[in-house]
């Protein structure tokens, strides 16, 4: 399931934005024109489908740093999403998931408005309502079955600030594809900045068990490269070769001995050394560059990938095989990077990503995807990369 378009308001510096991602995405833009603003916003969505919308806002220090310019009155989102089903028809079946958060005061809000449900009839005059699967008034809600035959929520039931769409858990819904929809939108996942100093704890041994998808915080990278390096060979020999791609025939293989207390470690075995090199002495572009195979190489991966700024700490070597991890992985996943690298750019060869630029004008943000006659028209002459170091590609219209 992945987004077909998403709309925006009065989050941070997206005042006001629509935006239709494809596949593989990347977004560039000046600093502080609202790049990280982007996946931020993708966080805020899919936190309110997993629960826990109110300590998030917490977290981030209450409503007021949340809206546009500090003064906006409430933060609204529709995210329109291609089917559940791969087999259905990608316009006639999308879902639109839409939420209104209404402020209180500084720190508080109060889900107003929430909707999820199909908008091909109206938009195309056969209805004057949307085919609903769930609806919600401020504290009264409505969960429909997929005959849209509607059970409404006890008011006392439903928090202020939590979603209804999170609250509708199977098996308790009466229609089967809410909690598909919710498990599909809760599994997005954004990643920043990933902790790889001396204490972090992706250098130290984990508790063994299987994970196949790295955490947010990429914490949990040793566990998740322990169960697929071990347990898919196909993933073993992409990874080797990858790693090879970037430091050449001494590397041999990762080696995950155990250690004290049901613990296992990560250690790389370079062929010209004989004692294998911990996770606590790896480099740290070597841990990113780790991770980043986790991410996209996951033969399960999140139905939604954001990665900001992925060549951070990579030498530009090892660029073309982030490149090709991404363009495979965009067959599975929606994989969208925020990037400052005209190298990164240049590596995508024989596939083109989608190009969104990120603008600050007037004290918010505006996005303007790349495409058609006036990109093919630059290309022609200049790769991504180039276009990008003129800064040509941001007067492109």
């Amino acid at each position: 399931m992945k987004i077909l378009r998403l709309d925006i308001e009065g989050f941070r510096s997206l005042k006001d934005i629509s935006w239709d991602p494809d596949d593989l995405n990347v977004v560039i833009g000046p600093n502080a024109s609202g790049k990280s603003n982007l996946l931020r916003a993708l966080e805020l969505i899919s936190t309110s489908a997993r629960g826990g919308l109110a300590r998030h806002v917490q977290r981030s220090g209450g409503m007021e740093p949340l809206v546009w310019d500090g003064s906006a009155e409430e933060i609204s989102f529709a995210a329109k999403m291609s089917p559940l089903d791969c087999a259905r028809d990608p316009v006639t079946d999308s879902l639109t998931y839409q939420a209104t958060m209404s402020r209180l005061g500084p720190s508080s809000f109060k889900i107003a408005k929430e909707l999820l449900g199909n908008f091909h009839q109206v938009e195309t005059g056969k209805r004057q309502e949307p085919f609903k699967f769930l609806e919600r008034n401020y504290s009264r809600g409505v969960v429909f079955d997929e005959r849209e035959h509607g059970l409404a929520a006890p008011e006392e039931s439903i928090p202020e600030d939590e979603t209804l769409l999170s609250l509708a858990r199977a098996p308790f819904s009466q229609n089967r594809r809410i909690p598909l929809f919710r498990s599909e939108l809760e599994s997005w996942v954004v990643y920043h900045d990933l902790h790889v100093n001396a204490e972090a704890p992706i250098r130290q041994p984990v508790v063994a068990k299987l994970e196949r998808r790295v955490d947010p915080d990429g914490q949990n990278l040793v566990s998740v490269l322990h169960t697929l390096y071990t347990e898919d060979r196909e993933f073993k020999n992409e990874v080797g070769m990858a790693m090879k791609a970037a430091f050449g025939d001494d590397f041999d293989e990762l080696v995950f001995p155990p250690a004290a207390d049901q613990r296992v470690q990560l250690r790389v075995r370079w062929k010209s050394l004989r004692r294998e090199q911990s996770a606590a002495d790896l480099s740290d572009g070597t841990l990113r560059f780790l991770f980043l195979l986790a991410v996209l190489g996951s033969p399960s991966p999140a139905p939604v990938i954001a990665i900001d700024e992925p060549e951070t700490g990579l030498h530009p070597s090892m660029l073309p095989v982030v490149a090709e991890y991404a363009v495979e992985a965009s067959s599975r996943a929606q994989i969208i990077l925020t990037t400052h690298s005209p190298q990164l750019l240049d590596a995508f060869h024989d596939t083109r990503p989608s190009t969104t630029v990120t603008k600050w004008r007037e004290g918010q943000t505006v996005l303007m995807k790349l495409e058609g006659e006036a990109l093919d028209y630059w290309l022609r002459e200049y790769s991504l990369g180039s276009l990008y170091r003129s800064g040509e590609l941001e007067e492109i219209e």
